[in-house]
């Protein structure tokens, strides 16, 4: 699974949609074309792309904490807590992901699971001070036993930084990292898929640019995305593994405005049972239910 912050399905605009614009090329050499609200739903013969409703019946723009929620762990998390929380997960949530995340699931399996992102030491140095407002992908791992990597395992080639290549880390926290191609990172995550049963690899930088942040790297982050994801389709083993990129909520796919939108969350199922995976797929919740169903 590839779970990418704050993408949607929305208007064919080359002005204000930057898949349009920047002429993404993982859409247009993998399906020809790219997704829109006029044509949201497209296939090749190892993958489909398809929206998924992120609103879940509740009123109001769709949030991250309850988006993500209700995607690892199956569940409507807005419905359960009355409204569409975030960034953070809602506190009388943290039960309910503790006990049902995707991570769980297979680790009370026997089977194999890796969180494929690395964290820098600040970040351990924020949860050794006792603060704990951290995503659900990081407290999944956390509140289900699982060690996260470090730059340690940057170095090995065993995780991947948050933004794909590692300049980030060199440039904004001091790492001397080596910076590698897109492509190079994306071969890294398809060694970890091979070597475990569930493998998740999480992008924001989407949601930060799509909210207006780091404007400066907007050009690059869509670059190395374009570049990573195009790669990721290209040598995926669809006859032995499935492939799975999902969204919590829109964002990116509108810059005439710096909030989420109410557009569909872009949804992406390729390889084994892609195309039953996506059948039964209509709202986040029912991400984590389908990928178990058919990835045993």
């Amino acid at each position: 699974m590839i779970f990418i912050d704050g993408i949607g399905i929305g208007k064919k605009d080359h002005a204000n949609n930057p898949f349009f614009k920047f002429q993404f090329k993982t859409f247009l050499r993998h399906f020809n074309n790219i997704p829109s609200l006029n044509n949201p739903i497209l296939k090749n013969k190892n993958a489909i792309i398809f929206p998924t409703d992120p609103l879940m019946g509740i009123k109001g723009l769709p949030l991250s904490g309850t988006g993500q929620i209700s995607i690892f762990c199956g569940i409507n998390a807005a419905e359960m807590i009355g409204k569409h929380f975030g960034p953070y997960p809602y506190s009388t949530l943290l039960p309910i992901l503790k006990e049902k995340n995707i991570f769980k699931y297979y680790l009370d399996k026997g089977e194999n699971v890796s969180f494929a992102n690395a964290y820098p030491k600040i970040f351990y140095d924020y949860i050794n001070s006792g603060k704990k407002r951290l995503s659900a992908t990081s407290l999944s791992c956390l509140l289900s036993g699982m060690k996260l990597k470090n730059v340690a395992d940057v170095r090995k080639g065993k995780a991947l930084t948050a933004e794909i290549d590692n300049s980030r880390w060199n440039e904004k926290l001091g790492y001397n990292l080596p910076v590698i191609k897109p492509a190079t990172a994306a071969r890294r995550l398809l060694r970890m898929c091979n070597e475990n049963k569930f493998t998740l690899y999480e992008f924001f930088l989407t949601d930060h640019i799509g909210h207006g942040r780091i404007k400066d790297e907007f050009n690059k982050v869509m670059f190395l995305l374009d570049n990573f994801l195009m790669t990721i389709l290209k040598e995926f083993d669809y006859d032995k593994n499935t492939l799975f990129i999902c969204s919590d909520h829109g964002n990116l796919e509108d810059t005439s405005i710096k909030t989420h939108t109410m557009n569909p969350a872009f949804t992406l199922s390729g390889g084994k049972n892609a195309f039953a995976i996506a059948d039964n797929i209509k709202h986040l919740y029912d991400i984590k239910g389908a990928i178990t169903k058919y990835c045993k």
